[in-house]
């Protein structure tokens, strides 16, 4: 009875040691820093695109080519590859859309990777071009009046609202812009990259680039469970 109580025991450890995590983690790596993006569930067309580039090599060698301080940094044209000094960056894709995935649960607080896009009328988002978002901390006043003006009467949830008064971000972009992921390690690298001195059209006068890998399964499982960790009350 008590090998049978054993073997139970041990195959039930050995099912959890084999559980496969249940979100997808990006490691962005920079000379400014790393951070690691949780890819969002609730959008499965951005996390599984993102996920596909990733792993083909498309995003790594790109550069953050458009940098605004208080704002985001944005990179993943693939023609940054091989850019010039100066050259002008930002209309480059992969031939194809992802379409829009809002979700009234996503937002811009600060940390979130969301997808960037032209002016389609539908949202598509770009299929490689992505931002981090950095943002600022706003006051009940500032959230008031940007619900008047630019988000054009759409109310804030009111937990929302806490964290834009706190950690800040980016409120006009929701519901514009689909987030599909937030940095939880390493959210200092947004800062360092937003930080540094930018030319015409934002593009950093040095060459911010980037290395972008899959973690693997081991170490998100890890990082999952110290995730949980921290987030216990």
């Amino acid at each position: 009875m008590k090998k049978i109580v054993l073997i139970a025991l041990l195959l039930s450890g050995l099912q959890v040691l084999a559980a496969k995590p249940k979100h997808q983690f990006v490691r962005i790596k920079t000379d400014k820093g790393e951070c690691i993006v949780m890819l969002y569930n609730q959008t499965p067309k951005h996390r599984d695109n993102f996920v596909k580039i990733t792993k083909d090599g498309n995003l790594s060698g790109t550069l953050f080519h458009r940098v605004i301080q208080g704002f985001m940094i944005q990179g993943g044209d693939p023609d940054s590859k091989t850019a010039k000094p100066g050259q002008a960056l930002g209309d480059g894709d992969l031939g194809y859309t992802v379409p829009a995935e809002f979700r009234d649960s996503l937002f811009h607080k600060k940390g979130v990777i969301a997808a960037a896009r032209d002016n389609n009328p539908e949202k598509a988002s770009s299929a490689c071009q992505f931002y981090l978002a950095q943002g600022k901390v706003f006051t009940d006043e500032q959230l008031n009046t940007l619900e008047q003006t630019r988000l054009k009467g759409r109310k804030i949830p009111e937990w929302q609202r806490e964290v834009y008064k706190t950690l800040g971000g980016i409120p006009h972009l929701d519901q514009n812009y689909t987030v599909f992921g937030e940095v939880v390690k390493g959210v200092e690298m947004i800062d360092a990259v937003a930080a540094v001195k930018t030319g015409p059209a934002d593009r950093p006068v040095e060459d911010v680039r980037m290395e972008v890998t899959m973690l693997k399964t081991k170490e998100a499982r890890k990082l999952e469970k110290s995730l949980a960790l921290a987030n216990k009350p």
